[in-house]
Order: structure tokens, then sequence, then C-alpha cells
């Protein structure tokens, strides 16, 4: 008998040191790479930032505007750009859950009368091939934005009826990403015309 609980004791403790060698080498990991992600998450931003607005020379980040039905997770950033003392735009960082392979996160610029200067992708898990080629350098979807304004170009796919040409064979991914510009576009406006929400 003394021999069986030995053997359990020594699988216990075994397991032990395994679970806690394992975990002390997954937060020194952890630890070793956070600086460099939030790095290169940062950077990634601030080129979306620049890529979206006409040029400036300073940028007011507005924190946090909610949007409803507004939870934690539910807000979108805005940067607002001046060159000198002239607003020349705003870069508004928006996402959407409807992405084929869930949330994903754009950055859409507007002109001051809410026209599209650009558009850039931050962050999204869609198929390789299909739905990624609507970043910029992977296919021609995000050029149609540019230029247009949603009070007269509907951000809706022509499937649906609207303005947008889906991406072939990625029709989940183009919805989404006309929902996440058309989020932005509403608070963009709804802030504008001094709204709250």
């Amino acid at each position: 008998m003394a021999q069986k609980e030995s053997n359990i004791l020594n699988m216990v403790l075994t397991l032990f040191l395994v679970t806690a060698t394992a975990a002390l080498t997954l937060g020194f990991v952890y630890n070793a790479t956070k600086g460099p992600i939030a790095e290169a998450k940062q950077q990634k931003l601030e080129q979306a930032i620049s890529k979206v607005l006409p040029e400036f020379d300073k940028l007011e980040p507005k924190e946090g505007i909610r949007v409803k039905p507004g939870n934690g997770t539910d807000s979108l950033t805005f940067y607002v750009a001046y060159k000198g003392d002239k607003r020349v735009g705003t870069a508004v960082r928006t996402y959407t859950d409807q992405g084929f392979s869930g949330r994903f996160w754009i950055m859409v610029g507007f002109l001051p009368d809410g026209t599209i200067n650009n558009t850039a992708v931050l962050e999204h898990k869609e198929t390789p091939g299909l739905g990624d080629k609507m970043e910029a350098g992977k296919g021609d979807f995000p050029k149609q934005f540019m230029g247009k304004n949603p009070e007269n170009f509907a951000l809706t796919v022509t499937k649906d009826g609207g303005d947008v040409d889906a991406i072939t064979a990625a029709t989940i991914s183009s919805r989404a990403f006309c929902d996440a510009a058309q989020r932005a576009y509403n608070t963009f406006m709804n802030k504008k015309e001094g709204g709250t929400e």
C-alpha cells in the first residue's frame, strides 16, 4: 500500500513541477514580447492614421466615443487632424462584428464634409486570399471608398442594393467592411452635429 501512495505522490509532484515550469516560461515569454507587440500595434495605428488623412501637422485623439448599444468594447476612437489652425480631417478607428471570422478593426478617414478620404485595415482574421483583399495592396476593394460621401454613396454591397462592389467570393467580409465604415460615418456625423451618442 505504501508503494502505491508513493507512486501517486511522485506523479502529483512531477505534474506540479511540469505545470509550474510551463507557467513560468509562458509568463516570461509574455513579458518579453508584450512591449514589442504593443509598439508594433502603435506603429500600425500611426501609419493607418497618416494613410487615411490628408497631410496634417497636429493630431488630437478623442478616446472612447461610444456607439449604441454601448458597452466598453463598443467605442470608437477619433483622431482629429489639423494643418495649422484648420481642421483637415478626422480618422475614426471603427469595428464590425459581422466579419466571416468575427470582429475586425479598420480606420476610416473623413474630410470635414463627411467625404471618405481613405480607409485602412488595422486588424482582422478574414480568410487569406479572399476576405483579406479588403487590405490595400491585396486588392482594389478599398479604392472604391476614396472620395465618396456616404450621404449619397450607399455603404452596402450591390447585392443588397448599395454602391459597393463586393470582393469576389468574400461577400461576408465586404458587408462587414461596409458595416464598420457606416458605423464610423454615423458616429462622425452625430458628433459633428453635436450628438452625444
